[in-house]
């Protein structure tokens, strides 16, 4: 062990002197050589990360929040660790600088503990440099918010839509990507991935059933296409489901009396059966170097199909089932959402934003049209959340967020929303980056 100690700081101190004594590999077959060969794999290892603190402050204590999580019963503001990330790759690459192989291990650790947020590895083609296989738990392809990472994005968290549709945007699966590395191919800024997950992402503790999840997205990278001005944008496709536990299927239509309702489909041909998650998604990014600065806008609209439970129409982590644990029935919902942002900073350090954001679970209803009597709930509101912010950017290592939520909810007859909550949230987040 105090060889290997030794050995390293060699390593640290002398890397010059040795890159000459390749010749003495003959000569000394053991410790020369030891030396040389760690040293070419530190310097294919690297290591990053980024801890990000923060204070909360609610309008009402023991709010349902999609900005970090609900806040206990009673409570109205908190210290949280919102992530702690520590992420290892190791690669290699090729004499033109072309990448071989990937492979990366990311913790995540919190005040509650420590999880893995990705364990994969990728195989590079290097005949023409164009294609690369992806395996493990890593990011789904499928939106720009939920591939940006949150040490980067600009709002403490994605979207309510990106979240209820994918709680977490990892999962366990396997994928082809067409994506060029080298930057003077006229095909360079186009991308596609295609590939197939479990489906629950890692809020289950293991796949459940036989349906996996087919998810592709095409994109064009960042492209200049006027002075100052860029473009990049993708569309995004989402096939897949879980199954029915039940010999029940809910689905919003028409009843005797004209108006919409939950009418179940039973049939014992039912069980077993997919219950259908389809998604289609459609995204752009603008930035505009600008003699103030930088303006950027992005956009994203998603829609589709979402399966679910009466309570909630988040993807289920695990079979669904009731109190006396029972298969419970499964909802189907249209749904639509979309989210905006608009951007500026101001000599590289400041950054001012506003956001908007909607998610609407059941597109077939709307306001007093939600009614209990029809087998509606809490599930089937639509909300629409106002942000605004401010960052501070100290450094390349440390930055300061202050952050506005405001959402709104549809008002409704279901049973606590016959008028607006009180849930608005306030965040000061400190992040430090290395």
């Amino acid at each position: 062990m105090k060889r290997y100690l030794l050995v390293t700081l060699l390593i640290l101190s002398v890397t010059e002197v040795y890159s000459q004594l390749d010749p003495l590999w003959i000569q000394d077959t053991s410790f020369v050589k030891e030396l040389y060969v760690m040293k070419n794999k530190f310097q294919s290892l690297s290591f990053t990360g980024y801890l990000q603190v923060q204070h909360q402050w609610a309008d009402s204590a023991g709010i349902s929040s999609f900005n970090g999580g609900d806040f206990a019963p009673a409570s109205d503001q908190r210290y949280m660790i919102r992530r702690g990330r520590f992420r290892l790759d190791y690669e290699r690459r090729t004499a033109e600088g072309f990448y071989r192989y990937n492979f990366a291990l990311q913790f995540d650790g919190t005040e509650k503990g420590v999880n893995i947020r990705d364990m994969f590895g990728r195989i590079y083609e290097n005949k023409w440099n164009n294609f690369v296989a992806t395996v493990g738990v890593f990011n789904r392809p499928f939106s720009y918010e939920l591939n940006y990472s949150s040490s980067l994005r600009e709002s403490p968290e994605r979207g309510r839509m990106s979240q209820i549709l994918m709680k977490t945007e990892r999962d366990m699966g396997a994928m082809l990507s067409f994506d060029p590395q080298d930057r003077r191919k006229k095909i360079y800024p186009l991308k596609i991935d295609a590939g197939f997950f479990n489906g629950q992402g890692l809020t289950g503790t293991g796949e459940y059933d036989s349906f996996k999840d087919f998810i592709t997205r095409a994109s064009l990278k960042r492209t200049k296409i006027a002075d100052n001005l860029y473009l990049s944008g993708g569309a995004s496709y989402l096939n897949g489901g879980f199954s029915n536990g039940s010999d029940v299927f809910f689905r919003a239509e028409e009843n005797l009396s004209g108006s919409y309702a939950f009418i179940p489909d039973t049939s014992s041909k039912n069980k077993g059966k997919k219950s259908p998650r389809i998604y289609y998604g459609a995204d752009i990014q603008i930035i505009w170097d600008n003699a103030l600065g930088r303006t950027e806008l992005r956009g994203e609209y998603m829609t589709g199909t979402q399966s679910s439970t009466s309570s909630s129409s988040v993807t289920p982590p695990v079979l669904p089932v009731n109190k006396l644990l029972q298969p419970e029935a499964i909802y189907i919902r249209d749904f639509n959402g979309a989210y905006f942002y608009l951007l500026q900073t101001f000599f590289k350090k400041h950054q001012v934003f506003a956001k908007y954001d909607w998610y609407d679970p059941n597109t077939r209803i709307k306001g007093e049209e939600l009614k209990p009597v029809n087998n509606f709930g809490a599930a089937d509101l639509r909300f629409d959340t106002f942000g605004t912010g401010y960052i501070f950017y100290l450094n390349d290592n440390l930055k300061f967020v202050f952050y506005y939520d405001h959402p709104v909810n549809e008002k409704s007859a279901v049973k606590g929303f016959s008028k607006d909550l009180k849930d608005d949230t306030y965040t000061i987040r400190v992040q430090f980056r290395f």
